[in-house]
């Protein structure tokens, strides 16, 4: 588990870079428009490309610290061991649809490979995008699954 902490560490740093990325180019491309009269072309692309790419590398992370939505309005006043049944199940629904999502994502990326499919104004590859989208989806199913088998450690998170 402690690897796979780690590399979820090492997804939201670049997502982090990406993100750092998205802002400067945003801020040249307004400077640009506003003092120089010329934008960046294809700058909400990149953007949305890198957004995309930069969501799904948090996953990882938000899911190895616990960082996703739990309502326990209806929970509060089960026991401990009922919570950790009903947080496991849960662990292992998430696992799945991961999963899912990183099989769909493969494929989407295959096929946008095949058909050479671009974004309008750049061309950029589509199939880099969700090339970068599905090794982060296939590690949060693997912490997901881990959780459900190993159970929640709240100090991995704290040490990776």
């Amino acid at each position: 588990m402690h690897f796979l902490v780690s590399l979820a560490r090492v997804f939201a740093i670049l997502a982090g870079m990406l993100l750092t990325f998205i802002t400067l180019m945003t801020c040249y491309s307004i400077i640009g428009r506003e003092f120089l009269g010329s934008a960046l072309l294809g700058d909400f692309e990149l953007s949305g490309a890198a957004t995309g790419a930069a969501i799904a590398m948090f996953m990882p992370w938000c899911q190895a610290k616990r960082g996703n939505i739990i309502v326990d309005f209806f929970t509060a006043k089960c026991s401990d061991a009922s919570n950790q049944v009903m947080d496991r199940f849960g662990a292992l629904f998430l696992a799945l649809c991961f999963a899912l999502l990183a099989w769909r994502t493969s494929l989407g990326g295959m096929s946008a490979y095949v058909s050479n499919s671009g974004t309008m104004i750049l061309g950029f590859p589509e199939w880099i995008v969700f090339a970068s989208m599905a090794p982060p989806f296939v590690l949060t199913s693997l912490i997901a699954l881990g959780q459900v088998f190993l159970g929640f450690d709240d100090q991995l998170g704290e040490q990776a």
